[in-house]
């Protein structure tokens, strides 16, 4: 799973008990904290036997399937030892006992199809068969997916639906009181509700955080880039068709960026608590927009190690397989500084949120055709010029202004200072 991680989320089983399995098949989807993944079968044979649910939890180590190889099933990683008390086999027995006494709904007599998934939602929410029929279904032939029922069943909490009255005995043992979702009261007929999945809730999570963690503070410098990009208009083509990568502005900031935080090793930093910790790796973080709207941060490991080709094929690697969702979860972790490309949706500038335990992240700005004043030996003149601006947040809690201002204006001295004949 990577380092530092140390659970996952089942979001989709790609396999049913019974079928085959080839080696290296993608047997299940899980999401961690940072990265939705597929699972791989280390072998081959039949899957004989699922041991989690989707949206369960499991912990790293743990055995979640079990497959049969033709030499037989292969052995499941022993359960820790159970220590029981005389108290905790009693509270045990109690819960068997009202399981057997608790009747679940029976949804095989439905003539419709409800999903494994949908069935369990239904049985935990104490919805019953005649309800769950009358459930208008999204799916494919009106099938009732797992939005559906959700949605019904937040709709159903607002007191906006009547459940159909059940038998006591027919109610689910809750162990926890459910709390019942707040409903904005600006709501109205024309209006739509929409819960965030679950990336966009860590999301909200993890800026509200470090918001509330960092003491942030912005830095900006006007860079002129006219060299880089006529420098990259020359050699594109070639670049391309010799090492068959596309050659993007993003690697050339990079590489800008990583010698910058070798000039200024207080900036390639982490915060724990009192403590301050000097990264002696270099790991750069590329904040990637997905298809969805959602956010992603890989990382780029030994980023001053890389020459500029090396830091072009680790850039596009990266951000084809971050939109295609098929970064592993090693691949967002480690990162000791962040670089965001603001300037791909066409603004100037920003003041982008510290990734957590970093403590500092440069927003690049689109790259515009400006007048400028050009300064000459035969004396100064207007002329267009292509130019940006580097934004620079920093905590302030251990960065100050002289450092922080310091360090971006480095990157920009690198990035002004390109030479145009320089070799690929």
């Amino acid at each position: 799973m990577g380092e530092s991680v140390a659970e996952a989320t089942i979001t989709n089983w790609l396999k049913k008990v019974g079928e085959t399995i080839e080696m290296d098949e993608a047997v299940l989807e899980i999401a961690t904290d940072k990265v939705d993944s597929e699972v791989p079968s280390e072998v081959s044979g039949t899957l004989v036997e699922i041991l989690f649910n989707v949206d369960d939890v499991v912990q790293v180590g743990q055995t979640i399937a079990i497959i049969e190889t033709e030499g037989g099933a292969v052995e499941a990683a022993p359960a820790a030892a159970k220590v029981e008390t005389p108290a905790v086999a009693e509270v045990a027995k109690a819960v068997e006992v009202a399981k057997e006494a608790v009747a679940a709904p029976d949804f095989s007599t439905s003539e419709k199809f409800f999903s494994p998934l949908v069935k369990n939602i239904a049985k935990e929410e104490g919805i019953s068969l005649a309800e769950l029929e009358s459930i208008a279904g999204s799916g494919k032939d009106g099938r009732v997916n797992k939005e559906d029922i959700l949605k019904y069943i937040e709709t159903r909490k607002s007191g906006a639906v009547v459940s159909t009255p059940q038998p006591v005995a027919a109610q689910p043992v809750a162990s926890t009181p459910v709390e019942t979702p707040k409903v904005a009261p600006s709501l109205n007929g024309g209006d739509e509700m929409v819960e965030m999945d679950r990336m966009r809730k860590l999301i909200s999570k993890y800026m509200v955080e470090s918001v509330q963690t960092s003491a942030h503070v912005q830095s900006f410098i006007e860079v002129d880039v006219t060299n880089i990009v006529k420098w990259r208009d020359k050699v594109k083509n070639v670049f391309e068709k010799r090492e068959g990568e596309k050659l993007t502005f993003t690697p050339i900031f990079m590489e800008a960026v990583a010698k910058a935080l070798k000039d200024f090793p207080g900036m390639n930093i982490s915060v724990e608590g009192d403590f301050i910790i000097k990264r002696k790796n270099i790991n750069l973080g590329m904040a990637a927009a997905l298809p969805n709207g959602n956010l992603i941060v890989p990382v780029i490991k030994n980023a001053d190690q890389l020459n500029l080709v090396g830091m072009a094929k680790a850039v596009n690697d990266l951000g084809n397989r971050a939109k295609a969702g098929k970064l592993k979860p090693d691949d967002t972790q480690g990162g000791t500084y962040t670089v965001t490309n603001v300037g791909t949706f066409g603004s100037v500038f920003g003041t982008p949120i510290i990734n957590q335990p970093q403590v500092g992240i440069l927003a690049l700005g689109a790259i515009r055709k400006v007048p400028a004043v050009i300064e000459t030996p035969e004396g100064d003149f207007i002329g267009i010029r292509q130019k940006m601006f580097l934004s620079h947040s920093y905590d302030h809690r251990v960065v100050d202004g002289a450092l922080g201002g310091s360090f971006v204006k480095r990157v920009a001295d690198y990035l002004e200072a390109w030479d145009i004949n320089r070799d690929i």
